[in-house]
């Protein structure tokens, strides 16, 4: 296991792959992504192999259901991982695309040209497959990464890495493209998120007790990702059947992902036709716990009287919150107030209400009529993702290749040079 001080040595080399990572060609990078993906598929037995006596370990320590759904691998989800490879591989490349280009009064033309942000931390749990959606999403970009993911998976996610960088070797590129950090060490992690000379962006995925631990802790720019209490809003103009759909995909599908309903609101006009419908059709795919208003409580007898933190909180289980509000306002209100802005839905008929939600939700990503299970990188297009932002800054919701870019101004001239006069006019004003 690496040590403080081989840290700063990964930190250092990364910084220095990074020139060789913003002079590669598009050939050559998509060359290296499609030999990672053969490499995955090739090293699928031993990633099996070690990611099973992972899984039996957490389930002997207690682990439940959700997060052993998690950390998980079968050969499909590798065989998946090695596509998103090549399909991040088939995407346009943004490094040296100039997005706008002008010509000012002095006669200079300046341009605004993509670049990589240079090296990017890494921080996750359970999730093993991200290893390989992250890594390969920064090299496109010409980004070096550093990866350090959960303890429970710390095999797992070094049999993946090994298959990444074979990858590399394979195309005669250092393996200190990606790197990953084998010690599950806290105050290792610690060291990592102030590793502020060597690491340029920190993106934390995984829950929000790890979200907010590398916020307040990291002294390097962070990109908040993935927490995701996501709202199903029915609306007294909606299509029953379509609402019941909407609830049943978004919250029983996946319960483990951080785009799973996680609330329900419903207007009160339907309020007695529609729970019913939903609580038979959610258990008949699997029993959900309903956390529930007094309102939903007198419809509902099975539901449990809901608490504040529980129209708050993610539970990435079986289980959801319902809240029976009066009209539109109220419910915009509710999910303002306890969304993490990350995904909500409306389900209505009324074309003004949909838009009136649209403008009215502040999150990164809002629907009429479609699942929250919808938002994904790779659904949006964009090959795969990095994580889900839920701030504004720089990025915000699926973040693809170009979340992983930064842009410098490129300036050409003729000899022109500044004159005194302009200067004085810049100071005067």
């Amino acid at each position: 296991m690496i040590n403080e001080t081989d840290l700063i040595k990964m930190g250092q080399a990364a910084k220095k792959v990074t020139q060789l990572l913003r002079s590669l060609s598009r050939k050559e990078k998509d060359q290296a992504l499609f030999a990672m993906a053969d490499a995955l598929r090739k090293g699928t037995a031993d990633i099996l192999s070690v990611n099973q006596e992972e899984c039996q370990q957490a389930l002997d320590n207690g682990k439940g259901e959700a997060f052993i759904e998690r950390m998980t691998l079968t050969p499909d989800r590798i065989e998946a991982m090695a596509n998103g490879l090549e399909q991040v591989a088939q995407l346009p490349d943004p490094i040296n695309h100039v997005d706008e280009m002008w010509i000012n009064k002095d006669g200079l033309q300046i341009g605004k040209r993509r670049v990589p942000l240079g090296v990017i931390g890494i921080i996750y749990e359970s999730r093993p497959n991200v290893t390989s959606d992250a890594a390969g999403l920064c090299f496109k970009t010409g980004n070096a990464v550093i990866l350090r993911g959960g303890k429970e998976t710390i095999q797992s996610n070094q049999a993946i890495i090994n298959a990444l960088q074979a990858g590399l070797k394979a195309v005669e590129l250092p393996e200190e493209c990606i790197q990953f950090i084998d010690n599950p060490s806290h105050a290792l992690a610690n060291q990592f998120m102030q590793l502020h000379s060597y690491v340029d962006c920190l993106i934390p995925r995984g829950s929000n007790r790890l979200i907010q631990n590398v916020v307040q802790n990291a002294t390097i720019p962070t990109i908040e990702t993935g927490v995701g209490n996501c709202h199903l809003y029915v609306h007294q103009s909606a299509d029953l059947e379509v609402a019941c759909k909407l609830l049943v995909n978004g919250k029983t599908q996946r319960i483990s992902v951080c785009n799973a309903l996680e609330s329900l609101v419903v207007d009160k006009a339907l309020a007695d036709q529609f729970l019913p419908m939903a609580e038979k059709a959610l258990n008949t795919v699997h029993p959900v716990t309903i956390h529930g208003d007094d309102r939903c409580c007198e419809i509902l007898p099975h539901a449990l009287l809901a608490t504040e933190d529980d129209f708050a909180k993610e539970y990435l289980d079986y289980e959801i919150s319902v809240k029976v509000v009066d009209d539109f306002q109220e419910a915009v209100s509710h999910i303002e107030t306890y969304s993490t802005h990350h995904s909500d839905v409306i389900a209505t008929q009324d074309y003004q209400v949909a838009n009136d939600f649209l403008n009215a939700i502040d999150s990164a990503c809002v629907y009429v009529n479609a699942s929250s299970r919808f938002t994904d990188g790779e659904v949006f297009g964009f090959g795969g993702e990095i994580g889900i932002s839920t701030q504004k800054l720089h990025a915000r919701g699926p973040m693809g290749l170009e979340a992983l870019t930064s842009y410098k101004y490129i300036i050409y001239g003729q000899g022109q040079i500044r004159s005194s006069s302009l200067i004085k006019r810049h100071l005067s004003s």
